[in-house]
């Protein structure tokens, strides 16, 4: 049995280049971005009218003139109109280039506008207001957002700006998850009283979409011979396969002998954590596998502590790591890193974890009343005091 920080490490180890591929832009929200995304002009590219007013010269102004000539009207969207008569003005409006001849913008609520003359109506100004001047935000050349960066909603905007229709962004791992066990039933179906509905399968998709990652299901019953047909079309066809269950030490726990037999090299089996210890984890030259236990829990963990960084890493995302303090004492000998279920509260611009008393790794239901999971190292101290803080993964707002 292995530490959850060599585990981790060889799992980073083996990550895999799902290569690029080219989208329209307004597909992208989620992805990873694989260029570098320049400014095709100045931001803005052009002196920009910030506010409805009237543009002037500032120096008639400090010259004591108020009453200025309204040559004419700018709107957004219209070319530059040059101002004629440096004493007069132009009315502009919000978004509209700068007229020429013009450095200050006044307002409309300290303005009054009667028969063609507009007349300032407040005492003091400041040359040069309410102008977005060309190229404060961003000059042409300039890299807008960076290689790497997954893509929201405020990237979506940046790309439509510089005309980028099409970006390039990696390509999404193809993935299948798998459960086993004879007892197991489809969602729509009615259980014996010895049977359960699948969950885990639907819980892994579920953490898969957050990734914007499809996903496939498939479920196998307990036979070793069709695991291993299965298996062995699975493995030429996904770049990643994602188990729940059969890899204990139970009669029918077939699926570690089972990839052996198809020649997955196991990077390791058994992790030294709580939940999730059983944890299975091998590759081929084109396919990683993750074989989880199959308790709700330990799938549960085992996906955003393994799976997430090494997806992560494989696409070119540095994945920052989130801490917590912890709101209370907590009394157990941990000779194993545990993945406590915690309610997660922000106080005072600090995050604080509150453990959560579930049932053991079974208790499916426990993580509805959870928001995360805080890690807690392997020590010979009996317990962790309140106040202290550790690494914590979330995988719900709070």
């Amino acid at each position: 049995m292995i530490t959850v920080q060599k585990a981790k490490h060889i799992i980073l180890e083996s990550t895999q280049d799902f290569g690029i591929e080219e989208i329209p832009f307004l597909k992208s929200a989620g992805r990873v971005l694989k260029e570098d995304i320049v400014a095709d002009r100045d931001f803005p590219p052009f002196n920009r009218v910030a506010m409805d007013g009237i543009a002037i010269n500032h120096p008639f102004f400090e010259q004591g003139l108020r009453n200025f000539k309204i040559e004419g009207i700018q709107a957004a969207g219209s070319p530059q109109q040059t101002l004629d008569n440096a004493a007069n003005c132009y009315e502009v409006m919000t978004g509209a280039v700068l007229p020429n001849n013009c450095d200050t913008v006044i307002r409309y609520e300290d303005v009054e506008i009667n028969t063609q003359v507009a007349t300032i109506t407040v005492d003091e100004t400041k040359e040069g207001q309410n102008i977005h001047r060309k190229g404060s935000d961003k000059s042409k050349g300039t890299v807008l957002i960076k290689k790497n960066t997954i893509i929201s909603a405020a990237e979506i905007g940046v790309l439509a700006t510089v005309g980028k229709a099409t970006v390039k962004v990696t390509k999404q791992p193809k993935v299948m998850i798998v459960s086993t066990g004879n007892e197991l039933v489809g969602v729509n179906e009615n259980p014996l009283d010895h049977q359960i509905r699948r969950s885990n399968v639907y819980t892994l998709v579920s953490l898969l979409n957050d990734l914007k990652i499809p996903a496939k299901t498939a479920h196998i019953t307990d036979e070793k011979s069709v695991l291993k047909e299965k298996i062995e079309s699975y493995l030429k066809e996904y770049d990643v396969l994602l188990f729940s269950g059969a890899v204990s030490k139970g009669k029918f726990d077939f699926l570690p002998e089972v990839l052996d037999e198809l020649g997955v090299q196991k990077l390791f089996h058994r992790v030294l954590q709580r939940p999730g210890k059983p944890f299975w984890a091998g590759a081929t030259k084109g396919c990683n596998v993750f074989a989880f236990p199959g308790n709700p829990v330990s799938t549960f963990v085992n996906c955003m502590v393994y799976f997430y960084p090494w997806y992560y890493k494989s696409v070119g995302v540095q994945q920052e790591t989130q801490t917590a303090i912890l709101a209370e004492d907590i009394t157990f000998k941990p000779n194993l890193t545990c993945f406590m279920q915690v309610k997660l509260s922000l106080e005072n611009g600090h995050i604080y974890a509150t453990p959560i008393q579930g049932n053991g790794s079974g208790d499916l239901a426990s993580l509805v009343e959870a928001d995360g999971f805080i890690e807690l190292p392997k020590t010979e101290e009996i317990g962790f005091k309140k106040g202290n803080v550790f690494p914590v993964l979330t995988y719900r707002s709070f």
